[in-house]
């Protein structure tokens, strides 16, 4: 028994890694943000199809299901296309900070989704961060495109994960996921085909490492990564979940300044505000979770 909890806590780890390598892939792949997020929500969604295939689920929801599925699956989008172009517009430790203000966000948009009320050390929490923010984009002023679209990808994804939370109680995760992809790639396609050069031969002709990579990021960084969450938490309680990703930023950084050491190796106050952030967000997992012992 014992082991086995082990064995799924390690699992869990290995998933937070896996979560922090995508800003690594995302580094790597040479092609621009929106087509990058296509290639992985078009790969992904199909692979999500099979899945679903092969475990004989159903597809059909209500209409209404479909469109909100479908909201979301546009913010989604979002908040994948500012993620990678925060990284093109300054680097990985940056856009993992930044990231990290999703906590902040979700303090402030789960009591209009939830209708609780604001907890006051969420409101102390919010200005340690912003803190943490002033400290780095005042030492890292050359970033500050990539400083406003992390904190942007970090709003898209605290809405979709309210959302999200949303959905679950109903319907099942990946049938959820696969009409999120969908409508994220339609979104983008009607995008791609009114701006620039549309799909012709030239968008399809990559490199094969771009390929590469764009297979590793839709397949196990995406697919598999979703589909082995689900079965982590049937394991591990929510509080250890949500606490492990919250290292995503800390994995990733670490693995940016090994591979990448001249791009990410960053001024010390930009530490001290990462450290800020990320150390604010793991403190405001603890505390919901005392608060939840305590009911």
């Amino acid at each position: 028994m014992q082991s086995d909890k082990l064995k799924n806590y390690l699992h869990l780890h290995f998933l937070v890694l896996i979560a922090g390598f995508t800003a690594i892939l995302g580094e790597l792949i040479s092609i621009e943000a929106i087509s990058l997020v296509w290639y992985r929500m078009t790969i992904a969604g199909v692979l999500m199809f099979l899945f679903i295939k092969f475990k004989k689920m159903s597809l059909k929801v209500p209409l209404k299901a479909v469109i909100r599925f479908s909201i979301a699956g546009v913010i989604i989008a979002l908040h994948w296309i500012t993620f990678f172009a925060a990284i093109k517009a300054s680097n990985i430790s940056i856009t993992l900070a930044m990231f990290s203000t999703g906590a902040f966000f979700a303090s402030l948009i789960e009591p209009l989704f939830y209708k609780r009320k604001i907890i006051g050390y969420e409101i102390i929490f919010g200005f340690i961060v912003i803190a943490g923010v002033v400290l780095i984009t005042q030492t890292e002023l050359q970033y500050l495109l990539g400083i406003a679209l992390g904190i942007s990808s970090a709003l898209f994804s605290t809405l979709f994960a309210v959302l999200n939370g949303q959905f679950v109680k109903k319907y099942k995760a990946s049938v959820i996921s696969f009409y999120e992809f969908v409508s994220g790639v339609l979104f983008m396609s009607i995008f791609i085909a009114f701006t620039g050069d549309g799909f012709d031969a030239s968008y399809f002709q990559l490199s094969s490492s771009d390929w590469i990579c764009l297979f590793i990021l839709a397949s196990i960084c995406t697919a598999y990564a979703f589909i082995a969450s689900i079965h982590v938490m049937k394991h591990i309680t929510p509080y250890t979940l949500v606490l492990t990703y919250n290292l995503e930023p800390i994995y990733g950084i670490v693995l940016a300044v090994i591979l990448f050491p001249q791009t990410e190796t960053m001024r010390p106050l930009f530490y001290i505000g990462a450290a800020l952030i990320i150390s604010t967000v793991l403190l405001n997992a603890m505390f919901k979770n005392i608060n939840k012992s305590k009911i």
